[in-house]
């Protein structure tokens, strides 16, 4: 497997995103559409029509973070890196990787400790506690976490970039 070619914890994780995405996204549409037809027909709604989309709304935006952090469709500033030597290059790769999982390491033990916190706080009809959202946050923060250690992985273990002719396809740049 070259170190372009995602492995198998990218595919679980692209899968459960993918799953999270739509199903949130199918969710808050049928609330929402439901909630203004029987507007509409009866001059009435739903009272917690308003609350589910925005329980759901943070499932749908970590699902979407993740996915683009593993399309690399994430903000880069990567030119001063591209200057670089390929071994260089490969060096700041993986400690940027390093980083990048040390901080969302960082946010995602920061909003573990959080929870006990916001469990107590209630959604105003259902409920339901705020910690739902938050672990949505912290899943979400780990995945990246997870991402980031693979990433460090594939450009600690990438081919000399001298042997390939090729330094792009070989060193992903840390972009998240």
């Amino acid at each position: 497997m070259s170190s372009a070619e995602p492995g198998v914890i990218e595919h679980s994780v692209a899968a459960l995103c993918r799953g999270v995405l739509w199903l949130s996204f199918a969710v808050i549409f049928l609330i929402l559409a439901a909630n203004t037809v029987l507007r509409y027909a009866t001059g009435a709604s739903l009272q917690w029509a308003s609350e589910v989309p925005e329980l759901l709304f943070p499932f749908l935006v970590m699902a979407g973070v993740v996915l683009a952090a593993l399309q690399g469709a994430h903000i880069t500033t990567s030119f001063l890196v591209e200057a670089l030597p390929a071994k260089a290059r490969r060096a700041v790769a993986v400690l940027a990787w390093l980083a990048v999982c040390a901080l969302y390491a960082t946010l995602t033990v920061a909003t573990w400790r959080m929870l006990e916190v916001v469990h107590d706080e209630k959604s105003p009809i259902l409920q339901l506690p705020g910690s739902i959202t938050y672990t949505c946050v912290m899943v979400g923060m780990a995945m990246l976490a997870a991402l980031a250690a693979v990433s460090a992985w594939r450009a600690w273990r990438g081919a000399p970039a001298a042997a390939t002719g090729n330094a792009t396809a070989q060193v992903r740049a840390a972009h998240w």
